[in-house]
Protein backbone atom coordinates (compact mmCIF):
# COMPACT_ATOMS: atom_id res chain seq x y z
CA UNK A 1 0.00 0.00 0.00
CA UNK A 2 1.39 3.34 -0.98
CA UNK A 3 1.81 5.85 1.86
CA UNK A 4 0.30 9.29 1.32
CA UNK A 5 2.85 11.96 0.64
CA UNK A 6 3.41 14.65 3.24
CA UNK A 7 4.01 18.26 2.46
CA UNK A 8 7.46 19.42 3.74
CA UNK A 9 7.33 21.67 6.80
CA UNK A 10 7.86 25.28 5.82
CA UNK A 11 8.85 27.49 8.78
CA UNK A 12 8.19 30.73 6.94
CA UNK A 13 4.77 29.59 5.79
CA UNK A 14 3.86 28.27 9.24
CA UNK A 15 5.06 31.48 10.85
CA UNK A 16 2.92 33.52 8.53
CA UNK A 17 -0.14 31.40 9.29
CA UNK A 18 0.41 31.74 13.03
CA UNK A 19 0.78 35.49 12.74
CA UNK A 20 -2.41 35.60 10.72
CA UNK A 21 -4.24 33.58 13.39
CA UNK A 22 -3.05 35.87 16.16
CA UNK A 23 -4.23 38.92 14.28
CA UNK A 24 -7.75 37.51 14.03
CA UNK A 25 -8.34 36.86 17.74
CA UNK A 26 -6.91 38.39 20.90
CA UNK A 27 -4.25 36.56 22.91
CA UNK A 28 -5.93 34.39 25.54
CA UNK A 29 -2.88 33.76 27.72
CA UNK A 30 -1.39 35.73 30.64
CA UNK A 31 -1.59 39.45 30.38
CA UNK A 32 1.10 41.77 31.60
CA UNK A 33 0.15 43.36 34.91
CA UNK A 34 0.05 47.10 34.85
CA UNK A 35 2.60 48.55 37.23
CA UNK A 36 1.06 50.57 40.02
CA UNK A 37 2.68 53.38 41.96
CA UNK A 38 3.43 51.05 44.91
CA UNK A 39 5.30 48.64 42.60
CA UNK A 40 7.60 51.30 41.19
CA UNK A 41 11.31 50.80 41.94
CA UNK A 42 12.55 52.86 44.84
CA UNK A 43 15.45 55.17 44.16
CA UNK A 44 17.88 54.78 47.03
CA UNK A 45 20.33 57.44 48.06
CA UNK A 46 22.83 57.85 50.87
CA UNK A 47 22.46 60.61 53.50
CA UNK A 48 24.95 62.62 51.43
CA UNK A 49 22.71 62.37 48.36
CA UNK A 50 24.85 59.82 46.50
CA UNK A 51 22.92 57.45 44.23
CA UNK A 52 22.87 53.84 45.42
CA UNK A 53 20.75 52.35 42.63
CA UNK A 54 17.20 51.09 42.59
CA UNK A 55 15.51 48.40 44.62
CA UNK A 56 12.87 46.00 43.34
CA UNK A 57 10.27 47.29 45.74
CA UNK A 58 9.68 49.19 48.90
CA UNK A 59 12.00 48.17 51.71
CA UNK A 60 10.80 47.95 55.28
CA UNK A 61 12.89 49.73 57.88
CA UNK A 62 14.93 47.40 60.10
CA UNK A 63 12.96 48.55 63.13
CA UNK A 64 9.68 47.66 61.43
CA UNK A 65 10.94 44.19 60.53
CA UNK A 66 11.98 43.57 64.11
CA UNK A 67 8.63 44.81 65.39
CA UNK A 68 6.74 42.55 62.98
CA UNK A 69 8.70 39.55 64.25
CA UNK A 70 7.20 40.03 67.72
CA UNK A 71 4.06 38.02 68.54
CA UNK A 72 0.65 39.65 68.49
CA UNK A 73 -1.19 39.90 71.77
CA UNK A 74 -3.78 37.27 70.81
CA UNK A 75 -0.98 34.85 69.79
CA UNK A 76 0.78 35.50 73.08
CA UNK A 77 -2.39 34.72 75.06
CA UNK A 78 -3.05 31.57 73.03
CA UNK A 79 0.51 30.28 73.52
CA UNK A 80 0.13 30.85 77.24
CA UNK A 81 -2.63 28.22 77.14
CA UNK A 82 -5.49 30.50 78.15
CA UNK A 83 -7.68 30.01 75.07
CA UNK A 84 -7.70 30.09 71.27
CA UNK A 85 -6.71 33.18 69.25
CA UNK A 86 -10.33 33.96 68.42
CA UNK A 87 -11.33 33.74 72.06
CA UNK A 88 -8.27 35.85 72.95
CA UNK A 89 -9.62 38.59 70.66
CA UNK A 90 -12.82 38.59 72.69
CA UNK A 91 -10.87 38.88 75.95
CA UNK A 92 -8.95 41.84 74.53
CA UNK A 93 -12.08 43.53 73.21
CA UNK A 94 -13.88 43.20 76.56
CA UNK A 95 -10.95 44.73 78.46
CA UNK A 96 -9.93 41.60 80.36
CA UNK A 97 -6.25 41.76 79.33
CA UNK A 98 -3.70 44.09 80.87
CA UNK A 99 -0.26 44.93 79.46
CA UNK A 100 2.14 46.58 81.89
CA UNK A 101 -0.73 47.30 84.27
CA UNK A 102 -3.02 48.97 81.71
CA UNK A 103 -6.07 47.54 79.93
CA UNK A 104 -5.37 47.03 76.22
CA UNK A 105 -8.13 46.73 73.60
CA UNK A 106 -5.87 46.97 70.54
CA UNK A 107 -6.12 43.70 68.56
CA UNK A 108 -2.88 44.05 66.63
CA UNK A 109 -0.74 44.97 69.63
CA UNK A 110 2.76 43.41 69.55
CA UNK A 111 4.22 42.00 72.76
CA UNK A 112 7.85 42.64 73.74
CA UNK A 113 9.99 40.46 76.01
CA UNK A 114 9.79 42.82 78.96
CA UNK A 115 6.01 43.41 78.65
CA UNK A 116 3.92 42.12 81.55
CA UNK A 117 0.71 40.53 80.23
CA UNK A 118 -2.01 39.73 82.79
CA UNK A 119 -5.33 37.92 82.71
CA UNK A 120 -7.47 37.77 85.85
CA UNK A 121 -4.47 38.86 87.93
CA UNK A 122 -2.21 36.10 86.59
CA UNK A 123 0.96 36.90 84.62
CA UNK A 124 1.02 35.04 81.29
CA UNK A 125 4.03 33.52 79.55
CA UNK A 126 3.50 33.52 75.78
CA UNK A 127 6.53 31.39 74.86
CA UNK A 128 8.41 28.42 76.21
CA UNK A 129 10.36 29.48 79.28
CA UNK A 130 14.09 28.75 79.16
CA UNK A 131 16.69 28.70 81.91
CA UNK A 132 20.32 28.57 80.80
CA UNK A 133 23.43 28.52 82.98
CA UNK A 134 26.75 29.78 81.56
CA UNK A 135 30.25 29.41 82.93
CA UNK A 136 31.44 32.82 81.77
CA UNK A 137 35.05 33.19 80.62
CA UNK A 138 37.14 36.33 80.92
CA UNK A 139 36.82 39.13 78.37
CA UNK A 140 33.03 39.17 77.86
CA UNK A 141 30.78 41.95 79.11
CA UNK A 142 27.34 41.16 80.52
CA UNK A 143 25.42 43.54 78.26
CA UNK A 144 23.00 42.34 75.59
CA UNK A 145 24.68 44.63 73.03
CA UNK A 146 27.74 46.86 73.05
CA UNK A 147 28.16 50.08 71.09
CA UNK A 148 31.94 49.65 71.08
CA UNK A 149 31.70 46.26 69.39
CA UNK A 150 33.15 44.32 72.32
CA UNK A 151 32.31 40.67 72.91
CA UNK A 152 29.21 40.10 75.03
CA UNK A 153 27.90 37.08 76.92
CA UNK A 154 25.10 36.86 74.33
CA UNK A 155 27.69 35.63 71.81
CA UNK A 156 28.23 32.57 74.01
CA UNK A 157 24.56 31.55 74.32
CA UNK A 158 23.22 32.64 70.92
CA UNK A 159 22.68 29.02 69.82
CA UNK A 160 21.17 27.82 73.10
CA UNK A 161 17.53 28.29 72.05
CA UNK A 162 15.28 30.17 69.64
CA UNK A 163 13.72 32.17 72.48
CA UNK A 164 15.35 35.48 73.42
CA UNK A 165 17.03 35.02 76.78
CA UNK A 166 18.73 37.68 78.91
CA UNK A 167 21.33 37.60 81.69
CA UNK A 168 20.11 37.79 85.28
CA UNK A 169 22.33 40.37 86.97
CA UNK A 170 25.84 41.09 85.81
CA UNK A 171 29.43 39.97 86.01
CA UNK A 172 32.30 42.33 85.23
CA UNK A 173 34.21 41.84 82.01
CA UNK A 174 37.22 40.30 83.76
CA UNK A 175 35.17 38.26 86.24
CA UNK A 176 34.52 34.62 85.41
CA UNK A 177 31.98 32.12 86.68
CA UNK A 178 28.27 31.41 86.80
CA UNK A 179 25.77 33.59 84.99
CA UNK A 180 22.08 32.74 84.64
CA UNK A 181 20.01 33.50 81.52
CA UNK A 182 16.25 33.30 81.10
CA UNK A 183 13.20 34.75 79.35
CA UNK A 184 11.23 34.49 82.59
CA UNK A 185 11.08 38.20 83.30
CA UNK A 186 9.23 37.81 86.59
CA UNK A 187 11.78 35.38 88.02
CA UNK A 188 14.73 37.48 86.82
CA UNK A 189 13.33 40.61 88.46
CA UNK A 190 12.73 38.84 91.77
CA UNK A 191 16.19 37.23 91.88
CA UNK A 192 17.87 40.63 91.53
CA UNK A 193 15.95 42.08 94.48
CA UNK A 194 17.91 42.30 97.79
CA UNK A 195 14.95 40.68 99.58
CA UNK A 196 15.54 37.43 97.69
CA UNK A 197 18.88 37.02 99.50
CA UNK A 198 20.38 34.92 96.73
CA UNK A 199 23.37 33.02 98.05
CA UNK A 200 26.58 33.63 96.09
CA UNK A 201 30.10 32.34 96.65
CA UNK A 202 33.20 33.83 95.01
CA UNK A 203 36.68 32.38 94.74
CA UNK A 204 38.93 35.40 95.25
CA UNK A 205 42.56 35.49 94.08
CA UNK A 206 44.76 38.21 95.63
CA UNK A 207 48.18 39.54 94.73
CA UNK A 208 49.41 38.96 98.32
CA UNK A 209 48.27 37.15 101.48
CA UNK A 210 45.37 38.78 103.30
CA UNK A 211 45.93 39.67 106.93
CA UNK A 212 43.54 38.09 109.46
CA UNK A 213 42.83 41.51 110.99
CA UNK A 214 41.64 42.74 107.60
CA UNK A 215 39.30 39.76 107.35
CA UNK A 216 37.82 40.54 110.78
CA UNK A 217 37.30 44.18 109.77
CA UNK A 218 35.70 43.09 106.52
CA UNK A 219 33.28 40.73 108.28
CA UNK A 220 32.16 43.59 110.52
CA UNK A 221 31.18 45.59 107.42
CA UNK A 222 32.92 48.40 105.55
CA UNK A 223 32.00 51.35 103.36
CA UNK A 224 33.15 51.28 99.73
CA UNK A 225 32.31 53.58 96.83
CA UNK A 226 29.26 51.50 95.85
CA UNK A 227 27.88 51.45 99.40
CA UNK A 228 28.13 49.43 102.59
CA UNK A 229 29.15 45.78 102.21
CA UNK A 230 29.22 42.97 104.71
CA UNK A 231 29.99 39.41 103.59
CA UNK A 232 28.47 36.44 105.43
CA UNK A 233 31.68 34.40 105.42
CA UNK A 234 35.30 34.94 104.37
CA UNK A 235 37.70 32.00 104.67
CA UNK A 236 41.12 31.07 103.38
CA UNK A 237 41.13 28.43 100.64
CA UNK A 238 42.88 25.39 102.10
CA UNK A 239 44.51 24.39 98.81
CA UNK A 240 46.42 27.71 98.76
CA UNK A 241 48.67 27.69 101.82
CA UNK A 242 50.12 31.15 101.13
CA UNK A 243 46.83 32.91 102.04
CA UNK A 244 46.35 34.57 98.64
CA UNK A 245 43.10 32.75 97.86
CA UNK A 246 39.86 33.16 99.76
CA UNK A 247 36.23 32.14 99.55
CA UNK A 248 33.69 34.93 100.11
CA UNK A 249 29.99 34.23 100.62
CA UNK A 250 27.16 36.75 100.25
CA UNK A 251 23.40 36.72 100.27
CA UNK A 252 23.03 39.80 98.09
CA UNK A 253 25.13 42.49 96.49
CA UNK A 254 26.82 43.21 93.19
CA UNK A 255 29.95 41.73 91.74
CA UNK A 256 31.69 45.11 91.85
CA UNK A 257 31.24 45.11 95.63
CA UNK A 258 33.28 41.91 95.88
CA UNK A 259 36.26 43.37 94.06
CA UNK A 260 35.99 46.75 95.78
CA UNK A 261 35.93 45.34 99.29
CA UNK A 262 39.33 43.72 98.87
CA UNK A 263 40.78 46.71 97.03
CA UNK A 264 39.63 48.79 100.02
CA UNK A 265 42.45 47.17 102.05
CA UNK A 266 45.06 47.67 99.32
CA UNK A 267 44.85 44.21 97.74
CA UNK A 268 44.68 43.68 94.00
CA UNK A 269 42.26 41.08 92.62
CA UNK A 270 43.79 39.56 89.47
CA UNK A 271 41.11 36.85 89.31
CA UNK A 272 37.54 36.64 90.59
CA UNK A 273 35.38 33.57 90.02
CA UNK A 274 31.72 33.12 90.98
CA UNK A 275 31.53 29.41 91.81
CA UNK A 276 27.98 29.32 93.22
CA UNK A 277 24.80 31.24 92.44
CA UNK A 278 21.65 30.34 94.39
CA UNK A 279 21.56 26.54 94.25
CA UNK A 280 23.62 26.37 91.04
CA UNK A 281 27.24 25.20 90.83
CA UNK A 282 29.90 24.80 88.15
CA UNK A 283 29.93 21.01 88.34
CA UNK A 284 30.40 19.43 84.88
CA UNK A 285 30.25 22.85 83.23
CA UNK A 286 33.54 23.81 81.49
CA UNK A 287 34.55 27.44 81.05
CA UNK A 288 32.73 29.09 78.14
CA UNK A 289 30.02 26.40 77.99
CA UNK A 290 26.33 26.49 78.92
CA UNK A 291 23.61 24.04 79.89
CA UNK A 292 19.87 24.04 80.55
CA UNK A 293 18.74 23.90 84.16
CA UNK A 294 17.14 20.76 85.54
CA UNK A 295 13.58 20.79 86.85
CA UNK A 296 14.75 20.56 90.47
CA UNK A 297 17.05 23.54 89.99
CA UNK A 298 14.26 25.61 88.44
CA UNK A 299 11.92 24.75 91.31
CA UNK A 300 14.54 25.83 93.85
CA UNK A 301 15.09 29.13 92.02
CA UNK A 302 11.35 29.84 92.14
CA UNK A 303 11.32 29.17 95.88
CA UNK A 304 14.18 31.64 96.37
CA UNK A 305 12.56 34.22 94.06
CA UNK A 306 9.29 33.87 95.97
CA UNK A 307 10.89 35.56 98.97
CA UNK A 308 11.16 38.84 97.07
CA UNK A 309 8.22 41.15 96.41
CA UNK A 310 8.10 42.89 93.05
Amino acid sequence: MKKPSRKPFDRKERGADAASDRSKKPFAGFRKKERTESDQPIKRTSPEGKKLGYGKGKKRPVEAEKANSLPRLNQYIAKAGVCSRREADELIATGKIKVNGKIVREMGRRVHFDDRVEYEGKVLMGEEIRYVLLNKPKGFISNVTDEKGRKTVMDLVKNACKERIYPVGRLERDTIGLLLFTNDGELAKRLTQPAAKVKQIYHVYLDKPMDEKDIETLLAGIEVEEGKVKPDVVNYVQEAEDGTQLGAQFHSGKNTFVRSMFEHFGYEVPKLDRVLYANLTKKDLPRGKWRFLKDKEISMLKVIAGKAKV
